[in-house]
């Protein structure tokens, strides 16, 4: 009987280690900036993360541009799914979307991407 307890807790054991949704939900306000070769920009921003659905304001020049739509958490990941339809006349990844490293300490919520030959885009988030 114990043989089979443990290996019941070594199957269950991944299923323990997924990321917690409901920790980084709430409403977060700072600063996107977005690090070109030769320029860098920054924005304020406000992004309200509820029920694996975000919102994220825009500002003037769309540093950052917003977006909205659903987002799922894995493994220091949040991956964004972007539902709007956009213009071509700016850079589509100042639109948060798709996946991000990310942190949550304190309150603080990081989120980070690099794309090779575009940029490092980040937001830095207090709760």
């Amino acid at each position: 009987m114990l043989k089979h307890a443990s290996l019941l807790l070594i199957l269950l054991a991944p299923l323990s280690c997924t990321d917690n949704i409901s920790t980084l939900e709430g409403t977060y306000s700072g600063t996107f900036t977005v690090h070109y070769e030769f320029m860098v920009q920054s924005g304020p921003v406000t992004l309200t993360l509820q029920s694996g659905r975000y919102t994220c304001s825009s500002s003037a020049g769309h540093i950052p541009a917003g977006g909205s739509g659903t987002y799922t958490v894995s493994s220091g990941v949040i991956t964004f799914k972007d539902e709007n339809i956009w213009t071509a006349d700016f850079d589509w990844n100042l639109i948060l979307n798709g996946p991000y490293q990310f942190t949550l300490n304190s309150g603080k919520l990081t989120l980070s991407k690099g794309i090779n030959g575009m940029g490092t885009y980040t937001y830095e988030l207090n709760k």
